[in-house]
């Protein structure tokens, strides 16, 4: 997909008094386990993971957490041109999703391929209990060694696990071992940058501000907020051929004048309900060590500016893919 300029709806920019959609027309409301597993501690009104340590992970786990992560799985399902992924995949027998979160992604899978076993692994038990028949899920560390054989696997895919993951050489090194010799890892990653292309964000702007606040965490928690270039990096360093790269943008609410992107934009300012205090609240307040109050005023303001309609801006969603040499153990 091409980076292209995003051209702004005409009526987005009529009225710049007025900072609301609505004032353009455009309406806006809205397996057993151990009982171990299935702790968590309790922060600023959120249940957070603990089950592996509070610091491997700062997203809540609670079920307004799981309802944002399957509008954000059929977000990306638009963003991508309804494409689950880009690898070109021919009759696989396992697949494996890293960071599943709610398992959406594994099950449509499933369904997507009912010949092939689709294993999701996740740091918590958050998944559904109905799921196909070819779909498992286990609670493991994707940060530790993992206990599949080498070879297993003809898909490994992994989304939005940027916030987690403290090592990438070691996930990665994982994931090389677990492929079969000509199956492919996937990483689809968002950067963590808001984009402008017509002037209309300002340094001050509440939602650069948050971005490059939350940024500012994750550098302080040893997590690398990920490009293109560093996704491709590492999938080149540890020997993965035919690395093919592909890159969407995401617009910050409906103000593209393209039909396509306006609905993205508009599925993405609904997810963008409770995206703030997910990702700030507790990357703010353990990383940053900041107030909590001021964690949620930066939260908040965040939230407002991202209903401006004057505020034309977007984010860039990655996807890179690379082959495992056929003649490779």
């Amino acid at each position: 997909m091409e980076n292209a300029m995003i051209e702004v709806d005409s009526t987005v920019l009529e009225n710049p008094s007025d900072e609301d959609y609505e004032s353009a027309g455009y309406d806006t409301s809205t397996t057993s386990l151990s009982s171990s597993v299935f702790q968590y501690v309790f922060e600023n009104g959120r249940r957070y993971h603990s089950y592996y340590g509070t610091d491997k992970y700062n997203m809540p786990t609670d079920e307004k957490e799981q309802d944002r992560l399957d509008l954000h799985h059929e977000l990306l399902r638009l963003v991508w041109d309804e494409k689950l992924h880009e690898a070109p995949l021919e009759k696989p027998h396992r697949i494996l999703d890293v960071g599943c979160g709610t398992g959406i992604w594994a099950i449509d899978m499933a369904d997507k391929y009912p010949m092939a076993e689709i294993i999701g692994t996740d740091l918590s038990p958050i998944q559904p209990n109905w799921v196909p028949t070819n779909c498992v899920f286990q609670v493991d560390d994707a940060m530790m060694d993992w206990t599949f054989p080498d070879n297993y696997f003809d898909f490994i895919h992994c989304r939005n696990m940027a916030s987690g993951v403290s090592n990438w050489d070691h996930l990665i090194s994982e994931m090389l071992r677990c492929t079969a010799p000509g199956g492919y890892v996937e990483l689809c990653e968002g950067e963590i940058k808001l984009n402008c292309d017509d002037g209309t964000m300002a340094e001050d702007n509440p939602l650069k501000v948050f971005v490059d606040t939350l940024k500012e965490s994750m550098v302080k928690s040893g997590r690398i907020p990920p490009d293109m270039p560093f996704l491709k990096r590492l999938l080149e360093k540890a020997g993965f051929e035919d690395i093919t790269t592909f890159k969407a943008n995401e617009p910050v609410g409906p103000w593209p004048k393209d039909p396509r992107l306006k609905k993205i934009g508009a599925m993405q300012m609904l997810h963008s309900e409770t995206l703030f205090e997910s990702y700030g609240m507790a990357a703010f307040t353990r990383a940053l060590d900041m107030d909590v109050k001021k964690a949620q005023e930066l939260c908040d303001a965040g939230r407002a500016a991202n209903l401006n309609k004057n505020y034309h801006t977007y984010s860039t969603y990655n996807r890179v893919y690379g082959r495992k040499s056929s003649g490779r153990k």
